[in-house]
């Protein structure tokens, strides 16, 4: 029973300290520009559903950004995974595209910026759906093409990668047993390969979907954002409300360590298999 009791208690020691660090400093600053209360903080986390600096609430811009990142980092895994499983299997395909596709990698998404407004400026779902007016525009038009091509690239390459070295990770002997015994290169691939690199796979769609939700607040800084977490932030530094800025800032840690959860999750019920083949 102690046992338990400790285990469950250490994840809180790094918090707790925190807290009381905070609010050490907070007392001896004695400055709410510079480092507010914690109490004026957890008054904004409880209560999610105020409006704030006349931009909705919290909670309304938590769920605008969430829907950013995920079209974003949808669009990246469907092409990531694919991508990834075609050159990790075929050599032809992964010389022909491995050195195009590095020539991307080192460049940080917000390098993309400059181009990426020049090709698609404030377009958005709506502008694309001929939306002028009503609830949907007002929903669709928070879906810009910039913001959500550059939460693309931030979660592309890691989930091409890790898609990559799982498919070349598979062993060779589980594939041709496979055709010996008459599987089609179709069941070769639903069989077979993707479930032997599935768990490679999994661990890049986690670190894409953390990398994907770290360039929010990048992607919420280009013209045209009204709306999103990461606007909020922006915004309320430009009013000196710092205790709205830390809010956002750990509405945007809680919500990802939700997500990284979510796939530690997965991957720990499904795929404990691998460790112990190691």
């Amino acid at each position: 029973m102690k046992g338990k009791i400790a285990f469950l208690l250490v994840p809180t020691i790094a918090p707790v300290l925190l807290f009381i660090v905070w609010i050490l400093f907070a007392w001896r600053i004695g400055n709410q520009v510079i480092l507010p209360r914690v109490d004026s903080v957890i008054a904004l986390l409880s209560n999610p559903t105020d409006d704030l600096i006349s931009m909705g609430s919290l909670a309304s811009n938590v769920v605008v950004s969430l829907v950013r990142v995920l079209m974003g980092y949808m669009m990246a895994a469907a092409l990531g995974v694919s991508l990834g499983v075609v050159m990790g299997y075929y050599a032809l395909v992964f010389r022909l595209m491995d050195t195009f596709l590095n020539l991307f990698r080192p460049i940080p998404p917000l390098a993309w910026v400059p181009l990426v407004m020049a090709w698609f400026g404030v377009a958005s779902m709506a502008t694309a759906l001929g939306l002028e007016t009503g609830r949907m525009y007002v929903y669709l038009n928070n879906l810009k093409f910039s913001m959500i091509f550059i939460i693309f690239i931030g979660g592309f390459y890691p989930i091409l990668t890790s898609s990559i070295h799982g498919v070349k990770g598979v062993n060779r002997t589980l594939i041709d047993s496979a055709r010996i015994l008459g599987a089609s290169e179709y069941q070769v691939f639903c069989k077979v390969l993707l479930p032997a690199a599935m768990a490679s796979i999994i661990n890049g769609l986690r670190i894409g979907l953390g990398i994907s939700w770290m360039c929010l607040v990048s992607a919420e800084m280009l013209p045209g954002s009204i709306s999103g977490v990461g606007y909020l932030i922006t915004h309320a530094y430009t009013l000196a409300s710092t205790d709205i800025v830390i809010a956002g800032m750990i509405s945007i840690g809680i919500v990802g360590a939700v997500m990284d959860r979510l796939f530690s999750y997965v991957e720990s019920r499904k795929y404990s298999w691998r460790r112990m083949a190691k």
